[in-house]
């Protein structure tokens, strides 16, 4: 138990929060920097979204239209890579695991010109952070076209997980199985953005079908006591993102968060950022909403801080 971590709040202090060890498992890194961060290197004013998203779609939009507007090409997307790391390192991110599109690896010439240049930007900006790169799929994407991109891709052993993301509903998730096949045998952790807009039963079909080891959200679980059970018999964890949640209305508010009843059934948790560019909440102000709106003990936030510090890079 961390006294300093939940003094700090109960006092409401943010910059001692910003100062105690954290992870942040569940990390867009194009996204993974602060706004302030590219205003001043922008000189733009960005206003952050000050209502909530109808959908992934309009969230996008804001992003093109608020962020990427100002970072343009190669050196605007390197740019934002940067604020990631950036970020990590003023908010005492000692673990994070920062996830990468196929289309970002091609963006920087290929697998070798990207290792190189995002092993610079973190050994440059966030050099103490134990850096996990992840792997991330889009949903909808051509599976039998895209496979021997990830084939030559996981020859090089670089990244450490692997991901699907965007619409969950995009195609069934086992369709995804030869992939996962492949990136067990390569040795990497297997997790899947679920359960974030579909139901509980979809949270266990895509563990089951992809043996995951753990999800990206996950919060329909809430939504049923038995999958709950199930997901904490294995200990299946669920990296959870609460403001994305709200401004995604998945979520009613932070106080009414199912991170709640998800912990009260021993499913473990972690709470991390998503798309800080976007909802504009660190992990420290993610842990400090929470306890302000009465969700969570600083005790149970404490815990749950540790959970995700004991982040294991090897699959189960």
């Amino acid at each position: 138990m961390n006294r300093s971590f939940i003094e700090a709040l109960r006092h409401h202090a943010l910059e001692e929060l910003q100062r105690i060890p954290k992870s942040d498992l569940h990390n867009h890194a194009g996204r993974g920097g602060s706004i302030a961060y590219i205003e001043a290197w922008s000189g733009a004013h960005i206003d952050p979204p000050n209502r909530p998203f109808d959908s992934l779609r309009d969230m996008q939009a804001w992003f093109e239209s608020n962020i990427k507007i100002h970072c343009r090409g190669l050196e605007g997307y390197i740019k934002r890579l940067e604020a990631a790391f950036a970020q990590a390192q003023a908010d005492r991110i000692e673990v994070l695991a920062l996830s990468f599109g196929l289309d970002e690896i091609a963006a920087l010439g290929g697998m070798g010109g990207f290792m190189r240049t995002v092993g610079e930007l973190q050994k440059q900006y966030a050099s103490g952070t134990l850096f996990f790169p992840e792997l991330s799929l889009d949903r909808a994407c051509r599976i039998e076209e895209t496979l021997p991109q990830i084939e030559e891709v996981l020859t090089y052993r670089w990244f450490t997980s692997i991901d699907i993301c965007n619409d969950e509903f995009a195609q069934p998730i086992r369709q995804f199985k030869p992939v996962y096949r492949r990136a067990k045998a390569a040795g990497l952790k297997l997790k899947a953005h679920v359960g974030e807009f579909g139901t509980a039963d979809d949270v266990r079909e895509a563990v089951e079908e992809l043996e995951l080891d753990e999800v990206h959200h996950g919060i329909a679980a809430a939504r049923s006591v038995s999958v709950m059970h199930w997901l904490a018999d294995h200990q299946i964890r669920l990296n959870v993102c609460p403001t994305s949640n709200t401004f995604l209305r998945t979520a009613e508010s932070y106080a009414r968060h199912p991170l709640r009843k998800l912990y009260d059934h021993g499913v473990p948790v972690t709470i991390n950022t998503d798309d800080l560019l976007i909802f504009n909440q660190t992990v420290s102000q993610e842990y400090l909403n929470l306890y302000q709106s009465g969700l969570m003990t600083a005790e149970e936030l404490d815990g749950i801080r540790n959970t995700g510090l004991r982040y294991d890079v090897h699959a189960k």
